[in-house]
């Protein structure tokens, strides 16, 4: 794996592709939307397609030897070959962006032979951009649109809450409306936050304590959120306590846990006792053999 001075490298080119995407995405912001759906509960806007075409462009000129793997664009097999592929979500949480909600993030992780090495989440709509590159830590800072400089730099980290009183859990709202988050009425404060990559960049900051999904994932959605949490000091597995892996041929994650290193183990105990969750409306994506959920 390529050492934190070389992968910084690719640092810049994903904070201006983000830039350049999120300028586009704002400018959709906030106005009536045409919608269709790419299955039931799968919103698709022009401004989804619009940022992928930006992210394709600037990334792939910058790094023409890399693979590419996104939400937006139909899966090529050739990307498995490629030792490094972006991984992006061009516009993560398409419905809070529907309905106006300002929570939403482009999401653009970078893998090495399968692991989560450089991960960028920026926030069009407030300003907040999260990166990282393994070995070199978690920052944040706020990004306006379309210049690429970073304000207000600092570095982050997870919180250090051990104890479940009170600790903020980031849920997903369709999620809580079926029901999957009862078991956690007792102790835990639960709170509703659109997209999955937006919800890992809160919990590496420590706004929040935990993010927990057992449905399914994309690696698009999660990948470089996860790289956040873990270069904040926090831990990312799957619901078998296993670490993720990226770039595979069947490019899904059937559940996550985002958690500070202090809460992570405790809620994978209480995740093991919970009866299957409750049947959630999905639908296969005509691009992916996969499903979407923010």
């Amino acid at each position: 794996m390529a050492a934190p001075v070389e992968l910084a490298a690719d640092l810049g080119p994903a904070l201006r592709a983000a830039a350049g995407a999120g300028e586009l995405v704002l400018a959709r912001f906030g106005v009536d939307q045409v919608v269709t759906q790419k299955g039931p509960d799968q919103p698709l806007t022009a401004a989804d397609l619009e940022a992928d075409r930006v992210l394709h462009e600037l990334l792939t000129a910058e790094r023409p030897e890399y693979g590419w793997l996104s939400e937006e664009t139909v899966d090529r097999p050739d990307r498995l070959v490629r030792p490094r592929v972006w991984i992006v979500d061009p516009l993560d949480g398409t419905r809070s962006f529907v309905e106006g909600r300002p929570e939403f993030a482009i999401s653009i992780g970078l893998s090495d032979a399968g692991a989560a090495v450089l991960g960028v989440v920026y926030n069009p709509a407030t300003g907040e951009v999260y990166w990282a590159v393994r070995g070199d830590g978690a920052y944040a800072g706020r990004l306006a649109a379309p210049a690429s400089e970073i304000a207000d730099q600092r570095r982050i980290h997870v919180s250090d809450r051990a104890a479940r009183d009170q600790a903020v859990l980031l849920a997903s709202r369709s999620e809580l409306a079926v029901g999957e988050f009862d078991p956690f009425r007792d102790g835990w404060r639960v709170q509703p936050t659109g997209s999955t990559a937006y919800k890992l960049a809160k919990v590496a900051e420590g706004a929040g304590d935990v993010f927990l999904s057992r449905g399914p994932k994309s690696e698009w959605d999660v990948c470089a959120g996860a790289l956040l949490v873990e270069e904040a000091g926090g831990r990312v597995t799957d619901l078998n306590g296993a670490p993720l892996r990226f770039n595979r041929a069947d490019p899904y994650v059937h559940g996550i846990l985002a958690a500070n290193g202090r809460l992570h183990d405790l809620v994978l105990g209480l995740v093991a006792t919970l009866p299957p969750p409750p049947r959630l409306r999905r639908a296969r994506d005509p691009l992916h053999p996969g499903w979407k959920q923010e």
